[in-house]
């Protein structure tokens, strides 16, 4: 019962600390900060104080998606899909992987829309780069009734089918299209080889039978969220590479890592990868797991060079990677580890972003400083370094270098005592203000001897969103500061249930109180744009897309614009720099228990019988060409 008052005071200093905030925010810009840059695709000048004027969707728990009044959600591309011109059509239970390797992948997550021309604000004509998570091999396949039963080819096909997709699309009056003649447009894959760089490459620990130097590595997969550059590039973040590995991951110098990364080699939903290729069994490559859970860069302007996976930022299950410009020119990108107690990184680079000078800010992202969040029951939170030979990150902890310490960030941000978090997923930096913010999932795990001041419920089942407030160096945020404040922008869950703990800025409706918050984005007026994953298993609706002003009087109240299909998360929203197209991905829908492709819970989109449910993304305009969100 302590505890529990304990917390309850908390989260009232928190939240009183945030009205507070708030109310020097009503006077304008939040009153506080100057504009940081935010990269080429982003033109957000708005507090986000601006009302929303979309009437709310009600609850859905059925297999078609829902939006708003007075919008329309066209699919643009869904998996399968060639993104060439004459390219191989989707032909499911006789696909191959060099098919797929022609197609849009499959469970799209995070999207980047990237005007063209590069540098440019075009709103008509741009790139799309989208992460694809992962393959659901018993809704794609037919007639597949066990993971460890597939076949060579089958795998194939599941390797390529996740990574990336860059097409191009453009604008036709309120309707978009895939530009399928592009040069741009293409696939990176697990086949696609990329580049390691910064503290790790060449490391010991990182080297293969196959690549001696540890300088070179196979594909990306399970790539989830991400972010962009100011520079015009794109990062995609590794996440659950741990599902990939077999063999015995108990032996070996890299046992005790592979354990803090909960790398088994049981129980894996890609069992069969390491039986047809020598590099995902452990017993045959027992550094390969080393070289996954990475920030990946990606140019998508230029379609002949080649990824690379920029070890400086450090190997996490990456959320994220999202950039924020400080005060200085020096760029931050922040990130989340998306388990359940594992925490939040930010990295800032050491050099300035020189915008008029494209090839200084090729290799930004291999020097800088790596940091781990730790969050104060004061309001104060202090951003940690990881830094090699710097307190307990030493030799004589196992840490002989800084490409030790950016294998193992998990165990260096441990040493540093740094928070546990309740699934901390997408982190975002407002364009405007500066202002981060931390959304974290649920933890139904955390037990009550284990909630913090920043994470303040046992057995979370609705998440919630930190709000970090960086200082101020001549009016602008400084991005690299390592102590900054911080409070709870709103505590997922019903308010009308006391046991849900739930707290938002003001009155939500029975339709607008949400669960699971996962991705967030910002519109060009500054409101914060919130998907979910996970809200039919944590509330029993289907996961959805909520708005809420970030300042003024609907500051942290949510309302309810968008319901994807059963079995679907909801994720990657991202909108045009005028604001009037909204890109959403719907990922997996029909991945419930028991659902299969011959017998799954939704065909959506298309409701075929010879289709299995596909993810797509959305093309999300106003039906009158207005802005997103009014």
């Amino acid at each position: 019962m302590r505890r529990r008052v304990a917390i309850a005071d908390i989260i009232e200093t928190r939240l009183s600390r945030r009205r507070a905030l708030k109310g020097i925010a009503a006077g304008g810009a939040f009153g506080l900060f100057g504009c940081a840059s935010t990269g080429p695709a982003t033109s957000a000048t708005g507090d986000g104080s601006a009302p929303l004027a979309f009437t709310e969707v009600s609850r859905a728990t059925g297999d078609r998606h829902h939006v708003a009044a007075g919008y329309s959600a066209q699919v643009l591309i869904r998996q399968g899909d060639p993104i060439r011109r004459a390219g191989p059509q989707y032909r499911p239970g006789r696909q191959t992987g060099a098919e797929q390797e022609q197609q849009f992948g499959t469970d799209n997550d995070f999207i980047a829309y990237m005007p063209l021309p590069r540098g440019s604000n075009s709103s008509a004509r741009g790139l799309l780069g989208v992460n694809h998570e992962n393959h659901r091999a018993l809704l794609c396949f037919p007639g597949v009734k066990s993971l460890a039963q597939l076949t060579r080819e089958q795998c194939e096909v599941q390797m390529a089918a996740q990574g990336f997709s860059i097409i191009e699309i453009a604008k036709e009056g309120n309707r978009w299209r895939l530009v399928d003649d592009s040069t741009a447009n293409r696939r990176i894959s697990a086949n696609t080889e990329m580049r390691i760089s910064g503290p790790a490459a060449g490391h010991p620990r990182m080297r293969t039978p196959s690549d001696p130097s540890g300088t070179r590595v196979l594909g990306t997969f399970n790539n989830c969220a991400g972010g962009t550059t100011p520079w015009g590039t794109i990062l995609s973040a590794e996440e659950n590479v741990q599902i990939y590995f077999s063999g015995d991951a108990a032996q070996g110098p890299e046992a005790a890592t592979r354990r803090r990364y909960n790398i088994t080699g049981r129980n894996l939903r890609y069992e069969a990868w390491g039986r047809y290729f020598d590099r995902f069994n452990m017993d045959q490559a027992p550094n390969e797991s080393n070289r996954f859970g990475w920030i990946v860069e990606i140019d998508p302007y230029d379609p002949k060079s080649t990824p690379v996976k920029r070890s400086a930022l450090g190997r996490a299950a990456h959320e994220c990677a999202t950039q924020a410009v400080s005060h200085d020119g020096r760029v931050a990108f922040y990130s989340g580890d998306d388990a359940r107690m594992e925490y939040v990184y930010k990295f800032v680079t050491q050099d300035r972003y020189d915008a008029s000078r494209p090839e200084a800010n090729r290799d930004l992202l291999d020097r800088g400083t790596l940091y781990v969040a730790r969050f104060e029951a004061n309001g104060r939170m202090r951003w940690l370094p990881l830094v090699h030979g710097q307190g307990p990150l030493t030799a004589a902890n196992g840490f002989h270098s800084q490409a030790d310490v950016v294998i193992e960030a998990r165990r260096a941000g441990d040493l540093l005592g740094a928070t546990p978090m309740d699934r901390p997923e997408d982190v975002e930096a407002h364009p405007l203000t500066g202002r981060i913010y931390v959304v974290c999932t649920f933890n139904e795990s955390r037990k009550p001897d284990q909630v913090n001041a920043a994470n303040p419920r046992a057995n979370n089942r609705f998440g919630h969103i930190v709000e970090i407030v960086p200082p101020l160096v001549n009016g602008k945020p400084d991005h690299a500061a390592t102590d900054c404040e911080w409070g709870f922008f709103l505590l997922g869950g019903n308010p009308a249930d006391p046991a849900h703990g739930a707290r938002y800025g003001g009155a939500v409706s029975a339709n607008g109180w949400l669960a699971a918050p996962d991705n967030v984005a910002f519109d060009p007026k500054g409101r914060i744009w919130i998907s979910t994953d996970g809200q039919d298993d944590m509330a029993g609706f289907n996961d959805s897309l909520y708005a809420a002003q970030v300042s003024g009087p609907g500051r942290g109240v949510t309302r309810a614009f968008f319901n994807g299909p059963r079995g679907s998360e909801i994720c990657g929203p991202e909108f045009t720099p005028d604001g009037r197209t909204l890109f959403l991905a719907v990922q997996h829908p029909g991945e419930e228990k028991g659902s299969t492709f011959d017998k799954p819970s939704t065909r959506w989109p298309d409701f075929r019988d010879d289709m299995p449910p596909r993810s797509s993304v959305l093309a999300i305009t106003r039906d009158d060409g207005g802005e997103i969100g009014g």
